[in-house]
């Protein structure tokens, strides 16, 4: 996994996203939460960094949140 794009639509025509991205360095992922209105500039809610070990479900958590896996945004 280089980059991962999770994203849930909003009823105003936006969305919230998540981006996973591993750090080549230490093998670390950075999270990225936001949300984008186009054709404003994304919002970014919270960043976090996380071990690599911690990725593994991360992907059902976030299909429970209703994040579906897509394209980049931006």
């Amino acid at each position: 996994m280089a980059t991962q794009w999770w994203v849930r639509p909003r009823p105003d025509g936006g969305c919230d996203y998540v981006r996973l991205c591993r750090s080549p360095a230490d093998g670390s992922v950075e999270v990225i939460e936001g949300s984008h209105l186009p054709p404003q500039l994304p919002l970014l809610k919270r960043r976090q960094w996380i071990s690599a070990e911690a990725v593994s479900g991360r992907g059902q958590q976030l299909q429970a949140f209703g994040y579906r896996p897509g394209a980049p945004l931006f």
